[in-house]
């Protein structure tokens, strides 16, 4: 949907996050990742509604879930919330100039830690988030820019490092 003022850039891939209540939903994000509403309307059936977000340098759009309308309309697909699924099916990874704020304001808002900002073997600092509708939010701050093969020597370190502490790699 081409909406004035959120037409995004071609061959960008626009997440479309389905959740129970649109309207906590957008409060959250606007407090925690700064997000500005940019078209919101009714659902066709009138049992919910439909958003058009901007955070940071992205678009996503919001709808509120309504499993049955969406049953009659698209044979076997069900689009439901992480909440009524039990879990959230990807992960939305997103560069921003500082994780550690970024993390602390969206945890202030209501996000639950899942990965505190830790510097990773492929030279980012990263964190992982579920915002309060079961969606996992990826932030990443890039501290260096490495070679493939710089990568590969730094995981198998990292590898052999989790080994000898006992945890899972």
């Amino acid at each position: 949907m081409a909406v004035e003022g959120s037409v995004p850039s071609a061959g960008a891939i626009v997440p479309h996050l389905v959740v129970r209540d649109t309207g906590e939903a957008l409060a959250f994000y606007e407090k925690a990742f700064d997000a500005k509403l940019l078209y919101r309307s009714p659902s066709p059936s009138g049992d919910g509604e439909h958003m058009h977000l901007k955070v940071w340098n992205s678009l996503f759009q919001i709808s509120t879930e309504e499993p049955e309308f969406r049953r009659r309309r698209v044979e076997g697909a069900l689009l439901a919330s992480p909440e009524t699924l039990g879990g959230s099916t990807c992960l939305f990874q997103v560069a921003v100039p500082d994780v550690d704020a970024a993390f602390k304001r969206a945890v202030d808002e209501g996000a639950s830690p899942a990965l505190p900002p830790t510097d990773m073997f492929w030279g980012d600092r990263y964190c992982w988030l579920r915002d309060p509708f079961g969606h996992m939010w990826a932030l990443t701050e890039i501290r260096e820019v490495l070679s493939p093969r710089e990568v590969e020597e730094r995981m198998r370190a990292f590898t052999v490092q989790m080994k000898g502490t006992g945890e899972t790699v």
